[in-house]
């Protein structure tokens, strides 16, 4: 087990998305996994049904118990919930964590629908943890609501990374599993140009905190030393593998396999 990565979200009690996936996620590519809970969701595969904030001293006692005794080689962050949310732990991690690098996946909205970041604390998220941020992993709707424009092609979605980089963001992988057609391109922009990575769309309803399992096994792959092309790859590799080995779980969007298994040293 090698790479600490210290995760900062939401709990799913479904088990699909939120520190579950992300715990999971870690664990499964041979990741060291540990957390500060930013709020408690009720919720399963057909929505979220509740939410409890966790008190911001508390976010931050997590946080801070944590980078000083186990320490961290990376941050992932996830659900935040609000802007007071995102000013806590921004001031936390500028405490306690200065220099360790950010995987920043900008949580708004759950597959359901739900609403899971407040509509006026994106500018906050903008403002506080982009430029905080080594890596920002967002959907088509998460990078519309930063980027200001819609995006609707794979065209849209190389001129929409580059403007998420113009925002300070050192790197964007943005997802386009919300476009149609039978390929899914996801987009890996940084300040040498941009990249596309393409692959056969599967189709199944199981798809249920795809964007946490991504984000957080990009996490993983930095923390153990892989470059972040090489941590997409293997991390768009697992998702993939994941998907495909979904135990059919729920009535709606349902969880991933997190426990299938992938090589640590394959990257594609």
């Amino acid at each position: 087990m090698r790479g600490r990565v210290l995760i900062v979200a939401g709990s799913d009690s479904g088990g699909g998305a939120g520190i579950q996936a992300d715990i999971k996620t870690v664990t499964a590519l041979d990741g060291f996994a540990m957390t500060a809970l930013t709020a408690l969701t009720a919720q399963n595969t057909l929505g979220v049904f509740g939410v409890h904030p966790v008190p911001l001293a508390f976010i931050r006692q997590q946080i801070e118990v944590v980078m000083t005794d186990l320490g961290a080689d990376v941050i992932k962050t996830g659900m935040f919930g609000d802007s007071a949310v995102i000013e806590a732990v921004c001031d936390a991690l500028a405490d306690f964590a200065p220099r360790v690098p950010l995987v920043l996946d900008p949580v708004m909205v759950a597959k359901g629908g739900h609403a899971l970041l407040a509509a006026d604390s994106v500018a906050t998220l903008r403002r506080r943890l982009l430029p905080r941020a080594a890596v920002i992993t967002p959907n088509l709707p998460e990078a519309e609501a930063l980027s200001g424009m819609a995006i609707t092609s794979v065209a849209d979605m190389r001129i929409a990374a580059r403007a998420l980089l113009a925002l300070g963001v050192p790197a964007v992988l943005l997802k386009g599993g919300h476009l149609a057609g039978e390929t899914l391109v996801d987009v890996l922009a940084t300040a040498d140009g941009v990249e596309e990575f393409a692959d056969p769309r599967i189709e199944t309803r199981h798809t249920h905190g795809t964007g946490c399992t991504t984000a957080s096994a990009v996490a993983a792959g930095l923390a153990q030393g892989l470059g972040l092309r090489d941590a997409v790859m293997r991390a768009r590799t697992y998702v993939r593998a994941a998907i495909a080995a979904a135990p059919g779980y729920g009535a709606g969007h349902g969880p991933l396999n997190h426990a299938v298994t992938v090589d640590p040293e394959r990257l594609g």
